[in-house]
């Protein structure tokens, strides 16, 4: 199975031909993860996705594959347990996608962790997640605190814990999911909005589509129909007629983006706001960001933008923990607002809210999930295969095999564990060496790409004998993630295949023109198209730094 946007129209093909046991709509990493679980037990499935894949909450989260700490506050035993182990299996999955980070929870006087209750939480957490032995939590003295991050306060400093979490690339682990859903047979379109529900004599069967880009109308059924639509859960529940009972609550979390030379943090923190608010501060790549806010949203769904009043509360909760920063708002180099879909609960702060995860269905047959967290994407997934599983044995449809999402690498993951990347690296880079790349340049396309780098250099090699004009790292990356990672427009390689307008925003102003005239020959755009999608981009880029009233 090829992953190319230029098959589009040989895969709504193959989606209304194919007897479809079930359709996914949301193309996040509940979507792509219930793809992957549902091919492998040998179903036929379809995935849709309105946006890009990972548009929505999956490409706009902190970017930690958490263990669930903050859950232990809310006293959430089960789901720290569960959480905990599974982020082990996401990193020996894709090791490529997710790095253990050490991180620092420092203590003051007056604040809300304390040495004791710290100890206490760190050792039951370690517990609680299955931990293991080398990245078990440390209590550091306020010298060893300071001297890990001398950019702390250090006034009341009393000390810090130190425990491991696991930093990833959220959207491309959406993808490297994905991808390995479509390699293994599942059917995956982004672009495709889902317009209508369709029904036999009362049952959900089927959907009708859009496709964002041509404004072609296609339809297709199935005999299981799951809405996974993150924060858009509820409205396809309202065109099912079954919004009731519980409802999301959509909450607006933004982090802020600053080069390292103007904040320069060694270390990643862990901390909570004088309002009792958690907060990170990650350095990553040569930049530090910092987040999250938690407000309750009713704005624009598919259009979350970071405010004045978001962007001052983050920069005022850096004032609080790097007060010698003296960190402004003209040192913000990018930015990213994301929502959460939570389960909505009468009388709770959203930050109390539980991330837990549920599964509804109703009386047509939609089968809908919402809440849960990325970490526990694999077990959501295994979850919502499982009632199906349920019905159709039921029913005498199908026979199924057990899931076995555990033990198999995503796509890019094929490196023999975390133990085996370190060796697969440093061989692919001397390779990459050798093919005419930096060192760096070389460690960064192994780290994004994992076991597809072959395919990458080969890419590069393409570009430096065609004498290209596009630089042969874009050039390579560009045509990558056409032929297989479905990129349809210039905000999808921008955002999601590489996060560079969050990371790297001076390379997108850079090389956004050449990318988009290559873009235009590939797919044969009119200036119009041409017109709209860099446009597109420039708003993206505009609002990365300027704040927004909405």
């Amino acid at each position: 199975m090829t992953f190319s946007s230029k098959n589009r129209s040989n895969t709504f093909d193959q989606m209304k031909q194919n007897s479809l046991d079930m359709i996914i709509i949301g193309g996040g990493i509940t979507g792509a993860g219930i793809a992957l679980d549902a091919v492998l037990r040998g179903l036929n499935v379809a995935v849709v996705e309105m946006q890009d894949f990972a548009a929505g909450t999956s490409s706009r989260s902190t970017k930690l594959v958490h263990g669930g700490l903050r859950y232990l506050k809310q006293f959430e035993v089960k789901m720290v347990a569960e959480v905990g182990k599974e982020r082990e299996i996401v990193y020996e999955n894709g090791p490529h996608v997710t790095t253990p980070e050490w991180m620092m929870l420092p203590f003051y006087q007056e604040g809300t962790f304390g040495p004791f209750s710290t100890n206490i939480g760190l050792r039951v957490y370690d517990f609680l997640a299955g931990v293991k032995k080398s990245e078990r939590r440390k209590m550091l003295s306020r010298e060893e605190a300071i001297k890990r991050e001398p950019l702390l306060k250090d006034e009341g400093l009393k000390g810090a814990g130190y425990y491991v979490e696991y930093r990833t690339d959220d959207a491309r682990l959406t993808m490297e999911v994905m991808k390995k859903a479509v390699e293994k047979g599942a059917l995956a379109l982004n672009y495709a909005k889902v317009s209508d529900l369709l029904y036999e004599n009362g049952r959900v069967n089927g959907v009708k589509i859009v496709d964002q880009l041509t404004d072609e109308v296609h339809e297709m059924n199935a005999t299981y129909i799951v809405n996974a639509a993150g924060p858009w859960v509820d409205t396809i529940r309202e065109k099912d007629h079954s919004k009731k009972g519980k409802t999301l609550q959509l909450t607006k979390g933004i982090h802020l983006v600053f080069d390292q030379s103007r904040f320069p943090l060694k270390q990643a923190i862990y901390f909570d706001t004088p309002d009792g608010r958690m907060v990170f501060a990650i350095p990553r790549e040569g930049k530090t960001y910092v987040g999250t806010t938690d407000t309750v949203y009713q704005g624009n769904i598919a259009h979350p933008t970071m405010t004045e009043a978001d962007r001052d509360y983050v920069l005022d909760a850096i004032a609080f923990m790097f007060p010698d920063q003296q960190i402004t708002a003209d040192d913000v180099e990018s930015s990213w607002a994301g929502l959460r879909p939570l389960i909505h609960e009468e009388g709770k702060d959203p930050s109390e809210i539980s991330r837990k995860d549920e599964i509804f269905e109703s009386d047509s047959g939609l089968i809908s999930i919402a809440g849960g967290k990325l970490t526990g994407y694999r077990k959501m997934a295994e979850h919502v295969v499982n009632v199906i599983r349920d019905k159709m044995v039921q029913a005498e449809k199908k026979v199924f095999y057990p899931s076995d999402t555990k033990h198999l690498p995503i796509s890019g993951g094929d490196v023999g564990g975390s133990k085996g990347f370190k060796a697969y690296m440093t061989e692919q880079i001397a390779k990459g060496v050798e093919v005419g790349l930096s060192a760096e340049e070389a460690k960064m396309l192994v780290q994004r790409y994992g076991s597809n780098i072959p395919i990458v250099y080969d890419y590069y090699q393409q570009a430096v004998n065609k004498g290209h004009s596009l630089a042969p790292v874009t050039y390579a990356m560009l045509h990558y993630s056409i032929e297989h990672e479905a990129t349809c427009k210039p905000v999808d390689f921008f955002i999601r295949r590489t996060g560079a307008l969050f990371f790297d925003i001076n390379w997108v102003r850079k090389e956004k023109q050449a990318v988009i005239h290559e873009m235009q020959q590939i797919f044969k755009w009119s200036d119009q198209t041409k017109e709209a999608y860099t446009e597109e981009l420039d708003q993206l880029l505009y609002e990365a730094v300027h704040p927004t009233n909405k």
